[in-house]
């Protein structure tokens, strides 16, 4: 289409072939920022529904800082999950009966993802770009030679929800972040089509930042599903607690909240349900 630009085609022309072609119900999990805990709240809603029974994908287009985790194993992790769904009869999904749930603390985000959903995915098929240095996907994807492409990542999120029960997607960053120079973390979002969770801190500055997220999704028809604070302090603040109040008058949206998590001890997290 003359005049718009890879990001806008694919926001205007795209929504309803992405809900034709998802295979599961679904979230996607985006931030305000980033390292406010996407990986965390997705991971507790993807433990949720594993520990139902379900059978959960996770799915990450792009990860970057693999280069902070230079003891990592993917054979050993993945080796962990596979006997901790043996332990847990989780033949087919989740379950909670006997077994051991494995820590997800140490992990880099897709192996974090794996461990929660107890899923049997390798790291090639949760997410399809993972780069060493920590920064924008578009960024980490140049400085390596390459482009981050849509096609890539939206077939490997339809293989990921195909078979399943349910899928947790978790963008990188917030929604405007490149993930290459023409398509962003809200398009990939878009193309998804599932319902959006924010995560966003407690504290002051909140209020505009949770804010400016969710006028960036709903202005491309994103459907916001919840807000999450996190990590929610035992005692809040009085600017805390008007926080979750404010955010939720102003987003019209369900505002829940997360304990700070003992990643170590999946199996001690608390469920996080979406209405």
């Amino acid at each position: 289409m003359p005049g718009l630009s890879r990001e806008q085609w694919q926001v205007s022309t795209r929504r309803d072939e992405a809900a034709q072609t998802r295979r599961a119900s679904g979230v996607f999990v985006t931030g305000t920022s980033t390292e406010v805990g996407k990986t965390v709240v997705a991971a507790v809603l993807a433990r949720t529904l594993a520990a139902e029974g379900k059978r959960v994908a996770v799915f990450k287009p792009a990860f970057t800082g693999m280069d902070e985790y230079p003891g990592y194993d993917e054979a050993a992790a993945l080796a962990a999950v596979t006997e901790a769904r043996a332990g847990l009869g989780a033949g087919a999904g989740g379950g909670s009966a006997g077994g051991t749930w494995p820590a997800a603390a140490g992990l880099p985000d897709p192996a974090t993802l794996r461990v929660a959903a107890l899923s049997p995915q390798t790291d090639d098929e949760i997410a399809p770009y993972r780069f060493d240095p920590p920064m924008s996907p578009h960024l980490a994807a140049g400085l390596a030679g390459e482009e981050v492409d849509p096609e890539r990542v939206m077939a490997a999120a339809r293989a990921a929800a195909d078979g399943v029960d349910a899928i947790v997607c978790e963008g990188a960053g917030g929604l405007l972040v490149p993930l290459s120079p023409t398509w962003t973390v809200r398009s990939c979002a878009v193309e998804l089509g599932y319902p959006l969770v924010i995560v966003a801190p407690p504290g002051l500055g909140t209020i505009n930042h949770t804010m400016l997220t969710v006028e960036s999704a709903r202005s491309v028809g994103l459907k916001l599903a919840a807000i999450v604070l996190n990590p929610w302090p035992e005692d809040p603040t009085p600017i805390e607690a008007d926080n979750r109040e404010t955010i939720g008058q102003l987003a019209g949206a369900p505002v829940l909240t997360l304990p700070r998590l003992d990643l170590a001890d999946p199996a001690a997290w608390p469920e996080l349900r979406l209405s």
